[in-house]
């Protein structure tokens, strides 16, 4: 028997696009599922805009003010694709109301907004999400089963980039509904909220918590005229970020972020060396999974050294993470359907009484290295992150 959990979409943009269509597929790829998301409210503050968005995707009604979308009796999910500085206030007030709420990256402004997001929905005991959708891609889902499997060994080294290029030109504004990533007062950081949270996401899945950090950032464009003042402001956010990081599992960590790497449009890569083998991966070719094995998991004995090498591992077998919800093998998927395979994971959770993957804890354990990384930075000196190990 299948149950309708009726949703709405707060935001119109990129995020809320991806997180529509994620709602709009999921039965038709996990017929499985007791729940069949229903798109039933779609909330902006644009009237024109949101009624257009609407429309495109199917939603049955519109709201411009998301607190009316929260009191209504038939909505069940709050799902919040709005700039950071909205999140805290509409998740806590969903998670009073009762709601199921899914939420994007980064969860908050700063960890202390985390912590009382994650507080009230612990509170309210609601059924959350945050979409650090990466998790989700099949060769990084096979990567966690790599290690969980025990064939890295030990960890000695965690490495992560997360490359952009766009906002080189000095003639990209800040602020306003397109930029805000720019703006710190709506954005909280640049690309150590916005890139390295993913990074910091992923690294933690795989490796354990992140204990200590040592950073520095630089904001390479001083001055930036905003969209909604037409003046001329400082740009406040960190273009780019690098840290050194110490796990708990007594790994060490680096990480770099910027978006003035000129030809990279969304690289995002991580690799892990342990003492039995190590993984690699790059979003921006990311059906493979890159895997070196040194010891045999069957016989602990050694691979034969004229076969030892890197072995780049086409993950689209139904035996892989998702792929048997998919095409036949061989057949690739792509950014979008990792938010139908985050949904996915979140629905077959709540229905199966387990704790959903990755929620607001799991991103306030991020938001705390955010926080850590940047008072690094702006201190010079390393920085205990507080995560729990």
């Amino acid at each position: 028997m299948t149950k309708a959990i009726n949703v709405a979409m707060l935001g119109y943009g990129f995020m809320g696009k991806a997180h529509s269509n994620a709602y709009a597929k999921l039965a038709h790829f996990f017929p499985e599922l007791e729940h069949r998301p229903k798109l039933k409210v779609l909330c902006g503050r644009n009237e024109v805009k949101a009624r257009a968005f609407a429309e495109t995707w199917g939603y049955e009604s519109v709201e411009t003010d998301w607190r009316k979308v929260i009191e209504r009796d038939d909505v069940d999910l709050i799902d919040i694709g709005t700039p950071n500085n909205t999140h805290a206030e509409i998740a806590i007030a969903a998670a009073k109301a009762g709601k199921w709420v899914a939420c994007e990256k980064p969860l908050a402004m700063n960890s202390a907004e985390a912590k009382a997001m994650t507080q009230a929905i612990q509170e309210a005991g609601v059924p959350n999400l945050v979409w650090y959708n990466y998790r989700s891609v099949p060769a990084i889902a096979l990567a966690h089963q790599v290690v969980q499997e025990k064939r890295i060994g030990r960890a000695f080294h965690y490495r992560a980039t997360y490359l952009q290029d766009w906002t080189i030109s000095e003639e990209v504004p800040q602020g306003g509904a397109t930029l805000w990533r720019l703006d710190q007062d709506t954005a909280g950081s640049g690309v150590t909220g916005d890139l390295l949270a993913h990074s910091i996401d992923t690294a933690m899945w795989l490796n354990g918590a992140i204990t200590d950090v040592v950073a520095c950032t630089e904001t390479f464009v001083k001055e930036r005229m905003h969209q909604e003042t037409g003046q001329v402001q400082p740009v406040l956010i960190d273009d780019a970020c690098m840290f050194l990081a110490r796990f708990s599992n007594g790994s060490m960590g680096t990480f770099e972020s910027t978006r003035y790497a000129r030809g990279r449009k969304n690289f995002n890569t991580f690799e892990l060396n342990g003492a039995d083998g190590s993984l690699s991966f790059n979003l921006e070719d990311p059906q493979y999974l890159s895997f070196y094995e040194h010891t045999r998991q069957d016989t602990q004995s050694k691979v034969e050294d004229h076969l030892t090498g890197w072995r780049k591992i086409h993950v689209t077998n139904f035996e892989h993470p998702y792929m048997d919800h998919w095409w036949v093998p061989g057949c690739t998927i792509g950014y979008e359907h990792t938010f139908v395979n985050t949904l996915a994971d979140f629905f077959e959770a709540v229905e199966n009484g387990k704790r959903p993957r990755p929620d607001f804890e799991d991103a306030w354990q991020t938001q705390k290295v955010c926080d850590a990384v940047l008072l690094s930075a702006k201190e010079q000196r390393w920085v205990e992150t507080g995560v729990d190990a």
